[in-house]
C-alpha cells in the first residue's frame, strides 16, 4: 500500500507529483519556456487570429474584391455588399471567435481538472446535453430556427452537467476525477440513447437536427452572437480564476489541500465554467470535435503544464483553428461550403494523432 504525501515527507522521502505537473523544486523555466519566448508567441497568436479574422471577412461563396471589402467594413454604406459584409460574415467571424475561444478553454480546463490527457469538452456529458435540449425543441415543441432552439440546447447542456457532477460527488465522496469521467461515460450513454430514440421515431425531426449536430458557423447572426456572449464571458472568468489552484491539484488532491487548495469547491466551479463555456458554443454552431482536444496539447507543448500559460494559448489558438477550418471550408466547397465541424474533424484527428506520438504531451 503506497504512502501518502504527508507519510513520505515526514519519512523523508520527496512526494512524486503528477507526472508533467510543475514541480516545486524545480529551477524556473529558462530558455523556450522562459518569459520573453511564451511572450513572443502569445503576440504571434495573436497576429495569426486577427490574419484568419480578415480572410473570414473577405473570402466567401461570393467573391468580393479585397479593397471593396475593406471599404465597407469600415464605412458601411447600404449597398448589397455592405450588408453581406456587417450582417453575415462579421457576425459569423465573431461567433467563431467567441466559440473557438469557449471551446479551446472549456478543453484545457476539462484536462486540467480531470487530469486526463484525452478528455475533451463532451466528457461531462455537456454535447449530448445541448443535443437532447435541440431534439426536444425540434421534436416536441416544433421549432426550427437556430435561435429559438439555442436556449433548449443550453437548458440541455446545464441539465447534463449537473447530473454528472451530483452522480460523481454522491455517496459523501468528493467529486475526483475518476468518479467524474465515470459518470459523464454513463449519462452520454443515456443521453444518446434517448436522443436517437425520439428522432429514429420521428423523421421530421431528424431532418432539422442533422443539419444542426454537423456543427457550422453559417446562418449564424447578431441575436446568436449577443446570447453567447454574457455565458461565454462568464465561464471564461471563472476558467481565468481557477488557473492558480488547478496548477496546484496537478500535484495530487493532497498536495493541492497541502497548499491551500479547496479541492470540492475547484471541481464545482470548473464544472460549471465547462458547462457555460461548452454549453453556450455547442447551442450556438453545434457539435465542433478537436477542437477542445488538440488544442491544449498544442499550447503544452510550446509553453508547458503551468495551466495560466496553457489557459491563455487555448484561447487564441482555438479560434485560430477553428475560423481558419471555417475559411477552408468555403474555399474548397466553392460555390457552396463545407460545414466547419467536418474540415475541423479532418484537419484535428491527424493533427492530433502526431501529438499523441509525442510522449510528452500527452502527459498532464
Amino acid at each position: 500500500m503506497s504512502l501518502s504525501v504527508e507519510s513520505r515527507v515526514v519519512s523523508g522521502q520527496q512526494p512524486r507529483p503528477t507526472e508533467g505537473a510543475p514541480d516545486p523544486a524545480a529551477p524556473p523555466p529558462t530558455g523556450r519556456t522562459g518569459a520573453a519566448f511564451r511572450g513572443l508567441g502569445l503576440v504571434l497568436a495573436l497576429a495569426a487570429l486577427v490574419l484568419v479574422g480578415l480572410l473570414s471577412i473577405w473570402v466567401g461563396t461570393r467573391g468580393i474584391p479585397f479593397t471593396a471589402t475593406w471599404n465597407v467594413l469600415w464605412n458601411p454604406d447600404g449597398s448589397e455588399t455592405s450588408v453581406i459584409i456587417h450582417d453575415y460574415r462579421i457576425p459569423r467571424t465573431v461567433l467563431g471567435l467567441l466559440v473557438g475561444t469557449a471551446l479551446g478553454l472549456a478543453g484545457a480546463l476539462m484536462q486540467a481538472l480531470t487530469r486526463n490527457p484525452l478528455a475533451d469538452p463532451g466528457m461531462l456529458g455537456v454535447n449530448l446535453g445541448a443535443s437532447a435540449g435541440v431534439v426536444v425543441a425540434i421534436a416536441f415543441f416544433g421549432i426550427a430556427a437556430p435561435l429559438g432552439y439555442v436556449w433548449f440546447a443550453l437548458a440541455g447542456a446545464a441539465a447534463a452537467s449537473v447530473g454528472v457532477f451530483l452522480l460523481g460527488s454522491s455517496g459523501r465522496k468528493l467529486a475526483s476525477p475518476e468518479r467524474l469521467v465515470v459518470a459523464g461515460a454513463a449519462v452520454t450513454a443515456v443521453l444518446y440513447a434517448f436522443n436517437w430514440a425520439i428522432l429514429l421515431l420521428n423523421p421530421r425531426a431528424f431532418d432539422q437536427f442533422r443539419f444542426w449536430t454537423v456543427g457550422s458557423l453559417a446562418g449564424r447572426y447578431h441575436d446568436i452572437v449577443l446570447m453567447s456572449l454574457p455565458f461565454i464571458a462568464v465561464g471564461l472568468l471563472v476558467a481565468l480564476v481557477l488557473a492558480p489552484s488547478l496548477n496546484a491539484l496537478a500535484m495530487g488532491d493532497q498536495m493541492g489541500r497541502a497548499l491551500g487548495v479547496n479541492v470540492g469547491r475547484t471541481r464545482a466551479l470548473g464544472a460549471v465554467a465547462v458547462m457555460l463555456l461548452c454549453g453556450a458554443a455547442t447551442a450556438a454552431a453545434g457539435p465542433i470535435g478537436f477542437v477542445g482536444l488538440a488544442v491544449p496539447h498544442i499550447a503544452r507543448f510550446v509553453v508547458g503544464p503551468d495551466q495560466r500559460w496553457v489557459f491563455a494559448y487555448s484561447m487564441l489558438i482555438a479560434p485560430v483553428l477553428l475560423i481558419g477550418s471555417d475559411v477552408l471550408g468555403r474555399v474548397l466547397g466553392a460555390p457552396g461550403e463545407v460545414q466547419v465541424g467536418i474540415v475541423t474533424a479532418f484537419i484535428g484527428a491527424p493533427l492530433f494523432i502526431a501529438l499523441c506520438r509525442r510522449r510528452k504531451l500527452v502527459m498532464l
